[in-house]
């Protein structure tokens, strides 16, 4: 499945300092039945953001009009627990194209990459740094070049710098998963193949 191609995103960003957030809060496990990647963002965080009558929590940031934008800034130690990729399916479905934390777990940071969400590790001075700006002005917005590998914060031109393996940064830029990567050299096996013996 194709996903939308990242190159540089500006953008508003939705804080979520909570530390080691589960993939079970970020989607519960029993939600996980449906097979297709949509509609998963209905209930990403949904013992978070409704309470037990299906109602939205006023004080949960998803239902904060303050806020929003594409790119979530969560607390250190993102994505732990069960290794369930709907959780990075419900993160894209609701909308964020990145996630920003100074540690993720990593197979949840796979799972980003293989999904079309961009994992940004920064510094724990950096994140609280972004912290503080939303928290000051919600109209912040950051910035994320995938080529030059950097975050920056517009306002104060603070920037720093992140990994991404070579071949994820062309999948991501390419909006490609790796069976689409495979799809795209089509053409090159065929004339391999068609040159052996």
């Amino acid at each position: 499945m194709a996903y939308d191609k990242f190159n540089v995103l500006t953008s508003r960003v939705v804080p979520l300092p909570t530390e080691n957030v589960d993939t079970d809060q970020i989607i519960p496990a029993r939600f996980l039945k449906a097979t297709e990647r949509k509609g998963f963002g209905d209930n990403l965080f949904r013992d978070w953001r409704y309470d037990s009558d299906g109602n939205p929590k006023k004080d949960f940031v998803l239902n904060d009009p303050t806020y929003e934008g594409k790119i979530l800034v969560a607390g250190k130690n993102f994505g732990s627990g069960s290794s369930r990729e709907h959780a990075v399916w419900a993160i894209y479905d609701y909308g964020f194209r990145c996630v920003v934390s100074s540690f993720f777990a990593d197979i949840f940071k796979n799972n980003c990459l293989n999904i079309g969400v961009l994992p940004v590790t920064v510094s724990p001075e950096f994140a609280e740094e972004m912290f503080a700006e939303v928290e000051k002005d919600p109209q912040t917005q950051v910035r994320v070049d995938i080529d030059a590998q950097t975050i920056t914060i517009v306002s104060s031109g603070r920037s720093e710098s992140f990994d991404i393996n070579d071949y994820k940064k062309e999948n991501m830029k390419n909006g490609f998963d790796d069976i689409d990567y495979l799809l795209n050299l089509k053409q090159e096996v065929a004339e391999f193949a068609a040159s052996r013996p």
